[in-house]
């Protein structure tokens, strides 16, 4: 497919006439709004009862999920460098669906769980809170960006999107790595 056809092929009319900033001001708040639901869901909220078995088999999914959409990231980075533009947005598509099913399933834990505590000891536990830190922060900066570059491409703006993309590869790529890393501290901590 010529990147011409690609480009009007993912263009949607509704984004493409929506303003750049009204857009910004929408996803920014819907992003702070989602993680202050995540913050007094596992901090705040006391945990549901009774909640079934397989809910706690979920951490290992939400692993399985960030593998997967680290696998689809590089993979829309390949394609990107080739050119092929409808793989990349294949694969970005796959690392967002993977990327929101994680989210899912790590609100219905959460839900059942509440705060999970890290128990290991001696010097490993500064090297967890550290990734465990900046993979928070990370993580409520890259919704919005991935939002914002998602936007961007099916308005059409692709230099815009280019910009905005640079940015977030790296920081949702992160992410998606250091959920796993803590998934296995977090296991190897408990035994």
């Amino acid at each position: 497919m010529k990147p011409d056809t690609f480009k009007q092929d993912i263009t949607i009319d509704a984004f493409k006439n929506m303003d750049v900033f009204k857009a910004a001001f929408w996803i920014i708040g819907i992003s702070l709004a989602a993680f202050a639901f995540l913050v007094w869901l596992i901090y705040l909220k006391n945990p549901a009862q009774g909640s079934p078995d397989w809910v706690f088999s979920l951490p290992g999914v939400n692993a399985s999920l960030n593998s997967l959409s680290t696998v689809f990231l590089v993979m829309a980075i390949l394609a990107i460098r080739k050119r092929d533009y409808t793989a990349h947005m294949r694969f970005n598509l796959a690392a967002f669906a993977t990327s929101t099913a994680f989210l899912l399933t790590y609100v219905i834990y959460h839900n059942a769980v509440g705060h999970t505590p890290y128990t290991g000891e001696g010097w490993i536990r500064p090297v967890y809170f550290s990734i465990l830190i900046s993979h928070i922060l990370l993580s409520a900066l890259v919704v919005p960006l991935i939002l914002f570059s998602f936007f961007l491409a099916f308005a059409g703006r692709f230099q815009q999107h280019r910009r905005v993309s640079k940015f977030t590869f790296p920081i949702w790529l992160y992410v998606s790595v250091t959920g796993v890393v803590i998934y296995l501290m977090l296991r190897a901590a408990q035994g």
